[in-house]
């Protein structure tokens, strides 16, 4: 529910000032000196400094960031990956929304873990060892009841302060002398140097049949209460989907290794302007991309399906491909050779790839800087010489305005610009960019269970090799890997040349 305020005034009064003084934790010592009595020093509940000191605060802060935050969270990613059905179109409603509303369902899901949690927090381990606002010297069966008083005193402050008009029209002077005198009371057992449960446990049922009595006609029913919580959720959920972050799952292999089939990532739609829902529209415009964004976008051939691909070139740049190499303005991106790399069964070829100030993974089915050349008579039939590589040539492409072409980083299996259209190639219009890849925040292993070496990995930051290799291929790899990153040419010499006009 709502946090409570600290450094509000607790003498509910109607009408009237109240006494300023300091409070403790709880908030609900604020008495008139003359109730303090006497050798009681202003500001501290019943004569005492708070049990618990720094190092409970350290505790109670330890035991809620463990039960209210990391427990839910951890209980909502595993029940987001248990309900992610392995193929999406199953047949299994619930499965399929909560693949395509991974965020959303994480957060409601969150919040309600965390509700039931905080729920039954007296029961949790190490409750005990906290106390209560403060206190330690409060008995269990009375710490739910404690908490309860001082949400109900809360509550009245709120009622007496946002509708004081109405309790004074609504309610005679009389009523609302009980109602101060009943919260008092009850502020008084609770901030009392020796906690006394009877008493407190009258002053607690008085206080809450006054309450209700003359003052629940304002208040919140405990299911509102739930109900808000979860739609404030529901609401944060879907306004983040929209304008801030969205969950999408890698379903085919056309960006091995930089991203492996069932890695889950967040996008950040803020980074080219989040579009407003059922529009093309944007709320503001931070486009065209960076050449080397790994970005998520609609399909232009079926706006329906949502692709992710790296962005190569960008408006009024020409376009070609030797092997899948891209060619910029007629220079050839640079690349280095990390060595041989075995997924799914098949053997292909890794090499780390520079473009502007990125750097990040290609596969090939086979080298493609195998046959060289100075001219055409150097290559097999069918095969042209070009930037001095004998090879299938795709291109030339001319990427209009407002428009991006991408190729996937295994680029011999990605259905991306070069093959769209039939084979005639075409880019992806700014209207159908969603945002930028970010991180992996789950990975499904093909075998099942998580895949714990791609959590968190920087979609965007320095390329990781995937777990799945063998110990000996994957150091050999790391060694060649981190040479190629330790030799990465000056970003003057991986940045294409001025588009041509």
């Amino acid at each position: 529910m709502s946090p409570r305020s600290e450094d509000q005034p607790r003498a509910p009064s109607v009408g009237a000032a109240t006494t300023s003084t300091e409070g403790r934790a709880a908030g609900r010592d604020l008495v008139d000196d003359d109730e303090r009595g006497p050798g009681v020093p202003a500001g501290s509940p019943g004569g005492g400094a708070p049990p618990g000191g720094s190092a409970g605060g350290f505790l109670r802060f330890l035991f809620y960031a463990v039960w209210v935050v990391s427990v839910p969270l951890l209980l909502a990613v595993a029940n987001v990956w248990l309900l992610t059905p392995s193929s999406s179109g199953g047949g299994q409603p619930l499965r399929d929304f909560v693949a395509e509303q991974q965020l959303p369902v994480g957060i409601v899901l969150f919040t309600l873990f965390a509700m039931v949690l905080w729920r039954f927090r007296h029961d949790l381990p190490l409750a005990s060892s906290l106390g209560v606002d403060g206190r330690r010297d409060i008995p269990p069966k009375a710490r739910a009841r404690f908490e309860d008083a001082a949400a109900l005193l809360d509550e009245a402050q709120r009622i007496l302060r946002t509708r004081k008009r109405d309790v004074e029209r609504e309610l005679t002077e009389g009523e609302r002398e009980q109602v101060e005198q009943a919260l008092r009371a009850l502020e008084r057992t609770m901030s009392a140097e020796r906690f006394d449960f009877p008493a407190f446990d009258a002053a607690h049922s008085r206080a809450d049949k006054v309450v209700g009595e003359y003052l629940g006609r304002w208040r919140k029913g405990e299911m509102r209460e739930y109900a808000e919580s979860i739609g404030i959720a529901v609401a944060i959920a879907l306004i983040l989907r929209a304008f801030v972050v969205e969950a999408f799952k890698i379903p085919s292999g056309s960006m091995i290794p930089t991203l492996m089939v069932g890695d889950h990532i967040f996008v950040n739609k803020l980074t080219y302007g989040p579009l407003i829902p059922w529009t093309d529209r944007r709320l503001y415009s931070q486009l065209p991309p960076a050449r080397g964004d790994v970005m998520v976008f609609k399909f232009p051939e079926n706006e329906d399906q949502d692709f992710i691909k790296r962005t190569i070139a960008l408006p009024g740049d020409t376009l070609e491909a030797i092997n899948g190499r891209p060619i910029l303005n007629g220079w050839l991106a640079p690349h280095c050779y990390v060595g041989p790399y075995r997924y799914d069964g098949r053997q292909a070829e890794l090499f780390v790839e520079y473009l502007e100030d990125r750097s990040y993974f290609t596969l090939y089915d086979e080298n493609p800087d195998e046959q060289v050349c100075k001219t055409e008579s150097d290559c097999n039939a069918g095969l042209v010489c070009r930037k001095g590589l004998c090879g299938v040539l795709q291109g030339p492409f001319k990427v209009a305005p407002k428009e991006a072409w991408v190729m996937g980083d295994n680029r011999n299996n990605s259905h991306d610009s070069r093959s769209w259209r039939g084979g005639l190639g075409a880019g992806v219009p700014f209207e159908n960019m969603k945002g930028r890849a970010t991180f992996v925040w789950m990975s499904v292993a093909p075998g099942g269970g998580f895949a714990l070496d791609r959590l968190f990995v920087n979609v965007m930051g320095r390329p990781k090799l995937p777990g799945n290799l063998s110990e000996r291929d994957l150091a050999k790899l790391q060694e060649t890997l981190d040479q190629c990153l330790r030799e990465r040419p000056s970003v003057a010499e991986t940045t294409p040349p001025v588009r041509t006009r």
